[in-house]
C-alpha cells in the first residue's frame, strides 16, 4: 500500500513511523543504538544527560520515510531537530517533504495517526497533492 502522508514520532531510542490515508495506516518501528538506556542523571553527576546522535538510526528512519510525499515529524525533546539536521545534510530531497515539526509527549499509535490526519486535513485544503 502506498500512502501520500507519513508521520514519525521519535525520541532518542525509537521511531514509530506511520504511512497513512483517511482510512488505513501501516506502521514500522525503528530502534536506535540507545534503546533501553536510561538517560536522566541524578543531581551532581557528570555528563550532559542525553544520548549522542545516532546517524545509523536517522538513516534507517529516512529510509522508512523515503516513499512519503508529505511528512510530519513529532516527538518529545531534541531528537526531532537532530533528525532534521541529518535529513538536511544527507537526504535533502526528503527534508523538503517535511511539512512540520511538532512537539508531542508519548501518545498511543492511534493518537499519533489521528493527530496527523487532522494536521494534514488542514494542509491538504490549502495545497494540491502531487505524487
Amino acid at each position: 500500500m502506498n500512502h501520500f502522508h507519513a508521520v514519525v514520532w521519535l525520541d532518542h531510542a525509537v521511531a514509530r513511523i506511520f504511512h497513512f490515508d483517511a482510512h488505513a495506516y501501516e506502521s514500522k518501528i525503528v530502534h536506535s543504538a540507545h534503546a533501553g538506556e536510561h538517560l536522566h542523571h541524578k543531581s551532581g553527576s557528570v555528563g550532559p544527560g542525553h544520548a549522542a546522535d545516532d546517524p545509523k538510526f536517522f538513516a534507517a528512519v529516512a529510509d522508512a520515510l523515503k516513499d512519503a510525499q508529505e511528512i510530519l515529524v513529532t516527538g518529545p525533546g531534541g531528537t526531532k531537530g537532530a533528525l532534521m539536521k541529518h535529513l538536511e545534510k544527507h537526504a535533502a530531497a526528503l527534508a523538503k517533504r517535511v511539512v512540520a515539526v511538532e512537539n508531542a509527549d508519548h501518545p498511543t499509535d492511534g493518537e499519533i495517526v489521528g493527530s496527523a490526519r487532522k494536521h494534514f486535513k488542514v494542509i491538504d485544503r490549502m495545497t494540491p497533492q502531487r505524487a
